[in-house]
């Protein structure tokens, strides 16, 4: 959602979780083939995105360590900047509250959120082509963050079919103090022996339920490939979440976070007080709101 004045936009840059993840083969270009429905949820990261008289990007926020050049959003601002010569000084205030190393791609939907504010802030009227291959440069998960509702994604996540769902179910997740590298993840994956088969009945039935509001049958569905490399660590929390109520739990992305799935509100706020001295938890919502602006 858009709110504007002159010379700044703020854009919410939502989270997401992985309903099912299948990592499938390595391609030639050190990518992996995947089939995974992404659900926007209803924890964001808050980014202010101004005109500046500096003559470059310039990133404040409360996560100092992003306040550099190393920053996922800085480099969408090069190539943003190298293909429209009106682009000039930018200012950047993110309000980080999604936790990092999470596998709720944080970075990644902060530089979806980037571009599309910066397709209005200096009206590039980028159509939906322009917009998913200047994601598709800059990493596998921008792609899928340019939609602010749930979608299938395949290839390495910039094929994208739209779900038709206005689901809202309830979700706590759970950040460990341990976090996962997304590329060691994968390392892990490569040098597993198990074979990988495509579950297309996994998709099938998880975008069925999304589409007929089955809370159940989405909670029987959730898949993640890479909680076949994870330590006990993981389990242990999946335990926790469905010892408190918790009708199917699931690793977000390559971790380390670990959501489960509510019935219903109550159950979920019980929950969220159990296990809230015990772990960084977070309590929200599925969001499923297309809107111009994401495609």
């Amino acid at each position: 959602m858009y709110n504007s004045r002159i010379n700044m936009v703020f854009i919410k840059a939502r989270a997401k979780i992985n309903l099912n993840l299948q990592v499938l083969e390595k391609r030639e270009d050190n990518y992996h083939n995947i089939e995974s429905i992404f659900q926007k949820v209803n924890l964001y990261d808050e980014l202010y995105v101004s005109k500046s008289d500096n003559d470059d990007l310039v990133i404040h926020t409360n996560i100092k360590e992003l306040e550099n050049k190393d920053n996922i959003i800085y480099k969408a601002y090069i190539k943003l900047r190298e293909k429209y010569s009106q682009i000039k000084g930018v200012n950047v205030i993110l309000n980080k509250k999604i936790p990092m190393q999470a596998g709720m791609a944080g970075g990644s939907t902060d530089c979806a959120a980037f571009i599309l504010a910066m397709n209005k802030l200096y009206k590039l009227n980028m159509n939906g082509r322009e917009l998913k291959a200047l994601g598709a440069s800059l990493g596998a998960d921008v792609v899928p963050c340019l939609y602010n509702a749930a979608i299938k994604a395949n290839g390495i996540g910039e094929k994208i079919t739209k779900v038709s769902t206005d689901f809202l179910y309830y979700i706590l997740i759970i950040k460990p103090k341990f976090s996962f590298s997304t590329k060691e993840m994968y390392k892990k994956i490569d040098s597993n022996s198990q074979k990988r088969e495509l579950n297309k009945q996994s998709t099938e039935n998880i975008i069925k339920a999304l589409e007929t509001s089955n809370i159940k049958l989405l909670a029987n569905n959730l898949y993640n490939t890479f909680e076949e490399v994870v330590p006990k660590e993981i389990y242990t929390i999946k335990k926790e979440l469905l010892n408190n109520g918790a009708i199917g739990t699931l690793m977000a992305g390559s971790g380390s976070s670990v959501f489960g799935i509510f019935e219903n509100k109550d159950k979920t706020i019980k929950a969220y007080n159990n296990l809230k001295e015990k772990y960084e938890i977070y309590l929200t919502t599925s969001y499923n709101r297309y809107r111009r602006q994401y495609l």
